[in-house]
């Protein structure tokens, strides 16, 4: 029963992160269009203006450069979209990654203590958000060009050295997550406060502090450009052709540096600037990944029958029967065959058996890998 439960939790809580993220990036994407197609007005005190069309309604929308000279009573706030992606993606990596470390998060021969996988996996959320506010008020902050250099290089970096003690997928996750709390961080600490600072000032009859502004937009922009790279993260999971490559690190990076390029070439292209030369870089990098990771087809080939008998050793203990999860029963040799690319893409990528717990060798899975 507390398996069922703990399935049911999971599937509840990826609902809800699914939902408040959709919310939380689509306000982050129209705010973002909103800005670039901004038209200019004639109005003292108002930096751009637009009027748009939707759902059967006009809206005119008016953006003042510091604020207009008395705030509503009433205003809406975008915060808590942000604040409910993270409360629902950290109940889920309790849930589904905490509360079984052993099974998916540790690499199966790290010797990592589930205590010490949990409280390690705690802290470097802890530790993004610290470094890379750090980073964001050192001068660096002020190339935006250096400071995604130097982030997909800390992916890298972070993935390469979370390879050591977590699994190919828990590694992925594990960054996924830092750099997901880092971009609700910017809302909560910088983006939110800064603007209740400069709501305080109208209010008072000052003038709000153009800091508060710069900062919460600096931030506001970075959340765009890695929204891409975390959203890559949170399906990744589901291909192992990704995190169970032998590189992992560096294809993490190039997905991750692929998807800036692909945001920044939204964004310029609203601006109505060249975007073609950037929109080309991206294309090339994710061709080239693909050629990268492409099988290789000139290994030997392993027959089914010499594929057999590992799957009924090391996975047919779950894998058999009417309720065998995802409806692969390795006991069925008609499905071992039809869904023999599903079977060698979870061995090889060293999704399954989860946690190793049949202790598959390292000369099995290659024996899988060659599986054609």
């Amino acid at each position: 029963m507390s398996d069922y439960l703990l399935d049911i939790a999971g599937l509840g809580l990826r609902w809800l992160h699914l939902i408040a993220g959709i919310a939380w990036i689509g306000a982050s994407f129209y705010f973002v269009w909103l800005d670039n197609h901004l038209e200019e007005s004639d109005e003292p005190g108002v930096a751009g203006q637009l009027w748009s069309v939707h759902g059967g309604g006009f809206y005119s929308n008016r953006k003042f450069a510091l604020g207009p000279p008395r705030p509503p009573d009433r205003l809406h706030w975008f915060k808590w979209e942000a604040y409910w992606t993270w409360i629902s993606g950290f109940a889920l990596l309790v849930v589904v990654y905490y509360a079984n470390p052993q099974g998916i998060l540790v690499a199966p021969d790290s010797g990592l203590a589930s205590w010490e996988a949990v409280t390690l996996s705690v802290a470097l959320l802890a530790v993004a958000v610290v470094v890379y506010d750090g980073l964001c008020r050192s001068p660096l902050g002020s190339h935006g060009f250096a400071l995604a250099l130097v982030g997909v290089l800390a992916t890298m970096a972070t993935t390469a050295a979370l390879a050591e003690v977590y699994s190919g997928r828990g590694a992925y996750l594990q960054v996924g997550a830092m750099v997901g709390t880092l971009m609700v961080a910017n809302v909560l600490t910088a983006i939110i406060p800064g603007q209740r600072r400069m709501v305080a000032a109208l209010r008072a009859g000052g003038e709000p502090d153009p800091a508060d502004g710069r900062r919460g937009k600096q931030r506001s922009v970075h959340n765009s450009y890695l929204t891409l790279p975390v959203l890559l993260v949170m399906i990744s999971n589901h291909y192992p052709v990704t995190y169970g490559h032998g590189r992992a690190w560096l294809v993490l990076g190039v997905l991750t540096a692929a998807g800036m390029l692909i945001r920044h070439a939204v964004i310029v292209r609203q601006r109505g600037r060249p975007w073609l030369a950037t929109g080309a870089a991206a294309a090339a990098l994710l061709t080239l990944l693909v050629v990268a990771l492409r099988p290789d087809d000139a290994a030997t080939a392993t027959t089914t029958a010499a594929v057999v008998p590992v799957l009924q050793e090391r996975c047919a203990s779950c894998h058999a029967g009417a309720a065998a999860p995802a409806g692969l029963d390795l006991t069925v040799g008609t499905v071992v065959e039809a869904r023999a690319a599903d079977i060698r893409r979870m061995v090889a990528g060293e999704a399954m058996p989860p946690g190793n717990v049949t202790q598959m060798t390292a000369a099995e899975r290659a024996l899988i890998a060659a599986w054609r």
